[in-house]
């Protein structure tokens, strides 16, 4: 393994570590501070922490449903870390994105082992009846990552576009002047 990679791969975990205990320590100051179910305004009308015990999946649907979750969830992070150790991604947007939904899926997974349920407490409500879900720092990890990974597919497909657009241009011209 080069030096470059394994640096690489240190960097990773230990960001990893990080959004998981950003997440841990998000949590544990919710429940050492907040009642369950208390909401505490942060900007009123628009944001508030409002602590939950979340026993289903994203956003809270799908109760009752942990051990699916919890087998998905590890799947998920087994294939996403034996992907980023063995392949070695070079791109820093898509690991960039892997990193941050292993980040949240860990996250998530301590609390559904540990707790049996996920705390959750970011809740905007500004439009309730748009959006009506209360989450956590690792939802969010999950969610930018992913968003991150579909803009990083997007960009790819557009560089791929290009390159075989550039491809067919010189065949193109090639043959022009092999007709000449």
């Amino acid at each position: 393994m080069e030096e470059k990679d394994l640096a690489a791969q240190i960097i990773a975990v230990v960001l990893i570590l990080v959004g998981v205990g950003l997440d841990q320590l998000t949590k544990y100051l919710v429940v050492s501070n907040m009642a369950l179910h208390e909401s505490i305004d942060i900007i009123p009308g628009v944001f508030r922490f409002t602590y939950i015990q979340n026993d289903g999946a994203a956003f809270g649907s799908l109760d009752n449903a942990r051990w699916v979750f919890m087998v998905l969830s590890t799947v998920a992070i087994i294939g996403i870390l034996a992907y980023m150790f063995w392949k070695k991604p070079q791109n820093k947007l898509m690991l960039s994105a892997l990193i941050l939904i292993v980040s949240g899926g860990i996250g998530n997974m301590i609390d559904r082992i540990a707790l049996g349920y996920v705390i959750d407490f970011l809740d905007f409500c500004a439009f309730p009846k748009i959006w009506m879900w209360v989450f956590n720092v690792a939802d969010s990890f999950v969610c930018i990552g992913a968003g991150l990974l579909i803009l990083w597919l997007v960009l790819d497909m557009i560089r791929d576009y290009k390159k075989e657009k550039a491809k067919r241009a010189q065949a193109a011209s090639e043959d022009s002047k092999n007709d000449e």
